[in-house]
């Protein structure tokens, strides 16, 4: 897919109506399961990506969910992989070290009845890729949402995780790497090929894996 210029979008929400009162419980945006609740525990260490910016990332990607095996990394509410699967993704991945809200997550796939297209691990993201685990060949679309402050103090394990995703995701993947604009997009491999766009205080970048590679 070309890349696209960097260039901000302009949702449709309001951004701050999201950042003040008491914490909201997670919505589906779109597809099957659109307008359904998620349980949220209100912890901010497990913040959910924001809707306005999901729902940008959800168009970005089109009708390209459908078939491919989410891996949904730091996943905290399972937003973004049951997002997927709302979608028409065939199956995903969670990966959650957080035991009280790996539960959590493991209740909102059980509301949804998707159990068979699901697997939870609970695990420290890092350490878990480092082990190789088999997703099989199907194309990945890969969430790495994890808190902001990694970028920052665990810069060496991100820029390795996300170079392993980058060499090892099977060809028609989709990663999704969403940080603030603390961390510089340029340290990406190959950062010309990323879409970068900013949704303040987020940043997105997206990147397509050619057919062919």
């Amino acid at each position: 897919m070309p890349k696209r210029k960097q260039t901000p979008d302009r949702p449709n929400r309001d951004a701050a109506a999201e950042d003040t009162g008491p914490a909201v419980m997670p919505r589906i945006i779109g597809g099957q399961f659109r307008g359904r609740r998620l349980l949220y525990s209100g912890d901010r260490r497990t913040r959910p990506m924001k809707e306005r910016v999901r729902e940008a990332a959800f168009n970005l990607m089109d009708t390209q969910v459908k078939g491919k095996h989410a891996i949904d990394l730091f996943a905290g509410t399972g937003a973004l992989g049951l997002e997927a699967l709302s979608r028409g993704a065939a199956r995903a991945t969670f990966i959650e070290r957080h035991f009280p809200t790996a539960g959590l997550l493991r209740q909102n796939i059980q509301t949804l009845a998707v159990e068979s297209r699901t697997e939870v691990v609970a695990a420290n993201t890092f350490i878990w890729f480092r082990r190789q685990p088999d997703l099989g060949t199907a194309p990945w679309i890969v969430f790495c949402s994890p808190p902001y402050d990694f970028y920052v103090e665990r810069q060496e394990e991100m820029l390795a995780l996300i170079q392993g995703l980058f060499d090892h995701a099977p060809p028609e993947s989709i990663l999704i790497v969403e940080s603030d604009e603390r961390f510089d997009m340029t340290l990406l491999p190959q950062a010309e090929t990323w879409d970068v766009r900013p949704y303040p205080p987020a940043v997105l970048a997206l990147f397509w894996k050619p057919a062919s590679a």
